[in-house]
C-alpha cells in the first residue's frame, strides 16, 4: 500500500518580490513553539533550550540556531531549524510550562533593504526607527488587517511572522509597500 503521509507545502514557496529599495522572500521552513512559563521556570527552560529566554519587553535572543522572542511576561515565540528539537528540549527541561508546536500555523517573510521599514509601515503603525525599534527588537503588532510578530534582524532587515492563512495577503501588502518605498 502507498504511503499516504501528510506532506505540507510551504505557503509562500517560490514567492519573492520587492523593488529597488526592498527585497521580499519567503523564509526557509522553521520549527516554532509557542512557549508559556512562570518566571521561576525560565532558567530551567533557558538551559534546556540552550539559550537565555528574554525577559524584557520588545527583546529577543539567539543562540545555537534558535531565536526566542518575548511576547509577554510569560510568553515567547521560539523558532529555529526545522529539525524538531525545540519541543523535545522544552519537554526535557523539568520545568512547568506550556509548549505548543505552531510550526505549521505560521510562516515568515523576510523583508530587507533600505526601504524595508517603509514597506512594513505601509500596513503597520509601529515606529520602526532604529532608535525606537533597534536590531533585536520584536513585537506582536498588526499589519493591515492581520496580526504579525515582527523581529528586526538587522538595520535594514526584518522577519515578519504571520499565520499561513494570511500569508498571501501579507505578502501582497508588503509588495505594495515595497513599490511605494522605491518611489
Amino acid at each position: 500500500m502507498a504511503d499516504l503521509g501528510t506532506i505540507r507545502t510551504q505557503p509562500l514557496s517560490g514567492y519573492h518580490g520587492g523593488s529597488s529599495a526592498v527585497r521580499l522572500e519567503a523564509a526557509p521552513p522553521a520549527e516554532r513553539i509557542s512557549l508559556r512559563a512562570r518566571p521561576e521556570d525560565v532558567a530551567a527552560l533557558s538551559a534546556a533550550l540552550g539559550m537565555d529566554l528574554p525577559v524584557k519587553p520588545k527583546t529577543s535572543s539567539s543562540s545555537n540556531g534558535h531565536t526566542a522572542l518575548w511576547l509577554g511576561p510569560d510568553e515567547w515565540l521560539v523558532f529555529g531549524a526545522a529539525d524538531g528539537g525545540l519541543m523535545q528540549a522544552a519537554k526535557n527541561s523539568g520545568a512547568l510550562h506550556s509548549a505548543t508546536d505552531v510550526s505549521h500555523r505560521n510562516t515568515a517573510i523576510l523583508v530587507s533593504g533600505p526601504g524595508a521599514a517603509a514597506a512594513i509601515n505601509a500596513g503597520c503603525p509601529q515606529d520602526l526607527s532604529l532608535r525606537v525599534f533597534p536590531v533585536g527588537a520584536c513585537s506582536r503588532t498588526v499589519f493591515g488587517k492581520v496580526e504579525i510578530v515582527l523581529l528586526r534582524t538587522g538595520e535594514d532587515a526584518f522577519r515578519v511572522e504571520v499565520w499561513r492563512s494570511f500569508s498571501d495577503y501579507a505578502f501582497g501588502l508588503l509588495s505594495e509597500g515595497a513599490r511605494d518605498a522605491a518611489l
